[in-house]
């Protein structure tokens, strides 16, 4: 993952937001890959796993005639590594805001046609300001999901009985080592997220969640090497089906898995109560972003794509199989009672006033700070 850092230097080693036009067999390849675009019913998604709706693909290919190719990614990371790369015959990836922020600098996406999506009438206000807080003006990116924060989510049963007066509204819950010592028997994780775990260390602290200070970030290292004993492992994809079967009592995780993970939990018919709060000291929020590489090979049949997200049906439809709030304005009336009163997915306004919204890092403290992931992780 620290390559991330060094690749965003790269591309904006020439002091532009924009792409260095195609000459030679670059400009061929690109003539290719316009006409590709006039004559192929074909578009390329990379985004993250587990979160789209089942259906919403197939039937985008049913009303459109347009196969989709569809590949996933586990980190932010994963996904900047190879769109920064270049070429990567992608036409539809979903950074998450901060990420979103500084690839947008470094020039990697396409600046939107806003004349071929109609749908972003449907888009809501609001979100479409958490989006523009990364992209001003929204000109290169769509909200995917927002309303999401990194918190905790918990077994209640097992939390209380392990601990009496658990203090479940603090980040004490997950950074005091005595208080966590008495869950470790039951399973403890965090994700494998730099920027949202030591964001949330930051603010246990007190300090700003997006501080690139270097005695914040000892401050922070501090707290997570005295935590790395009791956590079971680190990653952001097992503890999701984890929580639902219990085999976790507490996670440090993304708002929208919580909810995913009592769907689960009910489905399987397990007798698991999961909570989720957001921290009172506060906590980081994200927004998910729908955008078109610069070198898409497939841009009109990207803009079909995502036009077709932006239909409150189908926006709805997404949301309830994802459990990840939908920026589309129409679409919270059509999901379910129990979702759209789900905290974890539509926060309340008060709980709003606690989020932080993550912002992109500088390369300089992004190196410093996979060096104290590395030496988290490996409990060095």
């Amino acid at each position: 993952m620290g390559s991330a850092a060094y690749l965003i230097v790269a591309a904006c080693s020439g002091g532009s937001n924009t792409p260095a036009p195609a000459s030679g067999t670059a400009a061929v390849a690109d003539s290719q890959r316009a006409r590709s675009d006039e004559s192929e019913n074909i578009l390329n998604v990379y985004n993250w796993s587990d979160y789209i709706g089942p259906s919403v693909v197939s039937d985008f290919e049913k009303e459109s005639g347009i196969k989709v190719h569809y590949d996933v990614y586990e980190t932010n990371e994963m996904m900047e590594v190879k769109l920064l790369s270049g070429h990567t015959n992608y036409d539809i990836v979903v950074p998450g805001g901060s990420f979103f922020e500084r690839e947008v600098r470094a020039g990697v996406y396409r600046k939107l046609d806003k004349s071929l999506l109609p749908g972003l009438k449907n888009m809501d206000p609001d979100a479409a300001r958490a989006t523009a807080v990364y992209d001003p003006g929204n000109q290169y990116g769509v909200d995917y999901t927002w309303l999401i924060s990194v918190g905790l989510a918990y077994d209640v049963a097992k939390v209380k009985a392990r601990l009496t007066n658990a203090p479940l509204d603090s980040w004490r819950l997950m950074f005091d080592p005595q208080l966590l010592s008495k869950l470790q028997d039951c399973g403890i994780s965090v994700l494998d997220s730099p920027d949202d775990v030591v964001g949330s260390a930051l603010a246990y602290l007190g300090k700003d969640p997006n501080s690139e200070s270097p005695e914040d970030l000892a401050s922070a290292e501090a707290v997570l090497h005295a935590i790395r004993p009791y956590l079971r492992y680190v990653d952001s994809t097992r503890y999701l089906a984890d929580l639902a079967n219990g085999e976790l009592c507490l996670a440090l995780g993304w708002s929208g898995d919580v909810a995913q993970a009592r769907q689960r939990a009910h489905e399987a018919g397990n007798p698991v109560t999961i909570g989720y709060s957001v921290p009172r000291e506060g906590a980081l929020s994200i927004v998910d972003v729908i955008a078109i590489p610069a070198d898409a090979p497939h841009p009109k049949n990207a803009y079909r794509f995502i036009d077709y997200l932006l239909r409150p049906d189908v926006a709805a439809k997404n949301a309830a199989a994802i459990a990840y709030a939908s920026g589309v304005a129409g679409s919270t009336a059509l999901v379910s009672e129990s979702l759209r009163n789900d905290a974890a997915v539509y926060p309340s306004p008060e709980t709003r006033t606690r989020l932080v919204p993550m912002r992109a890092r500088s390369q300089e403290f992004t190196r410093s700070l996979m060096r104290m992931w590395t030496r988290f992780k490996t409990g060095q």
